[in-house]
């Protein structure tokens, strides 16, 4: 493919502004990028963070996504992976620094410039340059959000970001896994690894919640609880394996009483995915003696909680934060397509495609919990 190349993007001008598709201009392919056609694009919380123009170091205009699911259509000269063929279906994740001791030693979710290098979307390195820029007046755009910025019909990726999808035909159900159902999943599988007699309490039954929800389920673990003020996301997790449902909406002081009692003095393991402060503490005041919580929803900026530092303590129990799961990628998205392609991931009930056009109603839905993932398809 010969550059420059002319193609369109859903933008975000200012913070505020609507997500606009516009025509952009990617100049040139890096040694270490690949040009993607997406395909599909989950749509996640955080690219209502871009549009509201609250992510750290990220400056506008920018081009949100980072669930890409596409076609590769050309190839760095320095890409690492040589197995990689134009033509590919890939699904894209998150990005890294590729230096730091993290990195090296595949423990790419803990990679010290993590936030940075997935909030700036700008190409990694000490330049800062961003891969495309508007049409009309040659402004730059950022468009590496996440090393992909998956709303756009190409996208010139790092390489770190893409995972080869060994089915084309179900790009569209996959899409999700580069983040929100590798973040749900992730926290299950390979941090907290419930055991069957165990019990987990999960808050907030979105995407990332659903997805620890079916991970729980695939371990058989004996109590699953889950948490929402959403009756018709709580009637889905049922669905999806849940023993019991908590809504809490009214009673929220009460929240963490009624789970200890429900499961019989407290949690062995509890997940967060609201972020929501008053939410973790209560998570916390519910666990189990030795119990172990995990925060994985993002909280907003300088949010403080109270805790009962004592008690914490003598009971001996756990809080970790998760970012992505705790995942590498290459090995741990193709693990959740064979999970599903077994029955025993069942993220098809959970998403719901959308023409690119139909963006606004796709938002519409997700917050009114008529949808738990929307997927945008590029006409």
């Amino acid at each position: 493919m010969e550059f420059p190349v002319r193609t369109e993007a859903l933008v975000v001008e200012s913070a505020g502004a609507a997500f606009e598709m516009t025509p952009i201009v990617i100049d040139e392919l890096r040694p270490d990028e690949v040009l993607v056609e997406m395909k599909y694009s989950g749509f996640c919380h955080t690219d209502i963070l871009v549009q509201q123009g609250v992510l750290p170091g990220l400056e506008l205009p920018a081009i949100p996504g980072h669930e890409g699911a596409g076609i590769v259509r050309a190839i760095g000269s320095q890409v690492k992976d040589k197995t990689l063929r134009v033509g590919d279906a890939v699904l894209l994740s998150f990005t890294v620094c590729g230096q730091c001791a993290p990195c090296g030693e595949q423990r790419l979710t803990k990679c010290v410039v993590h936030p940075v290098v997935n909030f700036r979307a700008t190409r990694l390195g000490t330049d800062n340059t961003t891969s495309a820029r508007l049409a009309r007046d040659g402004r730059p755009v950022r468009s590496q959000f996440f090393g992909q910025s998956s709303f756009a019909r190409l996208s010139a990726v790092h390489e770190v970001c893409v995972v080869k999808c060994p089915y084309p035909d179900d790009l569209a159900v996959y899409a999700p896994l580069g983040c929100g159902y590798q973040t749900g999943a992730g926290t299950v599988l390979n941090v907290l690894k419930p055991r069957t007699y165990d019990s987990i309490v999960i808050f907030g039954m979105g995407c990332v919640g659903s997805a620890a929800l079916m991970a729980a389920a695939h371990l058989q673990v004996r109590q699953i609880v889950a948490v929402d003020v959403v009756e018709r996301k709580l009637a889905l997790a049922m669905e999806l394996g849940a023993t019991d449902t908590v809504n809490p909406a009214g009673n929220t002081a009460g929240l963490a009483e009624q789970i200890r009692a429900l499961t019989g003095g407290g949690a062995s393991f509890c997940v967060d995915t609201t972020g929501v402060p008053a939410v973790i503490e209560q998570m916390l005041d519910c666990l189990a003696h030795g119990g172990t919580a995990a925060s994985i929803g993002a909280p907003p900026g300088g949010a403080r909680i109270q805790v009962d530092v004592a008690a914490f303590l003598y009971q001996n129990k756990n809080w970790v934060s998760i970012i992505e799961g705790d995942s590498f990628p290459p090995k741990f998205i193709p693990e959740l397509m064979e999970l599903h392609r077994q029955g025993r991931f069942p993220i098809d009930k959970i998403c719901k495609v959308y023409p690119i056009e139909d963006l606004d109603r796709a938002i519409a839905d997700m917050k009114s919990g008529e949808v738990i993932k929307p997927v945008l398809q590029f006409s």
